[in-house]
């Protein structure tokens, strides 16, 4: 296959993955447990030990979250979740929280569309903080437009927008969009 037709099928997935995004339900939380802490075994021996828990998420965790103004959005196919993705507004920026799609799944622009989707709600500043090994992740959010901030930018950033031990800020990055000037 040529690749403007490539190009057009991927559009064509994408504009069908936008399609299926809403917000999640109160009723759901045991949905976006299932798929937070499935796809986050990819962490599992790769950010440090000391950083891993079982797991992952925890029902309390989700419900704190929530409390504190996430709001999760979900990528429904066929009435179920395959992906989905929390947005918090924080002082004078958006974070993306928590973006996880079903393993097996994955690549097929579900997380793309979630992002987009998220984007548009947007009209601040978005910040996203992950894990400095999680290099997939990285790549995915530069694919998309986020360019990492340095690490002096990382430091004051996640002490200002998160609630996040020290340890915790030692291993990750942030990136946004649109970029930081120097701090």
């Amino acid at each position: 296959m040529r690749a403007s037709g490539r190009m057009e099928l991927f559009r064509r997935d994408v504009c069908q993955a936008m399609s299926n995004i809403r917000p999640c339900r109160d009723d759901e939380h045991a949905a976006i447990l299932a798929i937070v802490n499935a796809a986050a075994q990819a962490y599992r021996g790769v950010i440090p030990a000391d950083r891993w828990h079982e797991p992952y998420m925890s029902r309390h965790e989700l419900e704190a979250e929530v409390a504190a103004g996430v709001v999760f959005w979900g990528h429904e196919q066929d009435g179920a979740l395959l992906g989905v993705m929390g947005l918090q507004g924080v002082r004078d920026v958006d974070l993306i929280r928590h973006a996880y799609v079903v393993p097996g799944i994955q690549r097929r622009g579900i997380g793309g569309a979630l992002l987009g989707h998220l984007r548009l709600l947007g009209t601040r500043r978005m910040l996203v903080g992950t894990w400095a090994a999680a290099d997939w992740a990285i790549r995915f959010y530069q694919r998309h437009g986020f360019v990492l901030a340095s690490p002096a930018q990382k430091a004051v950033l996640l002490k200002t927008y998160w609630s996040i031990p020290d340890r915790q800020i030692e291993t990750s990055v942030v990136l946004a969009n649109p970029p930081i000037d120097e701090m």
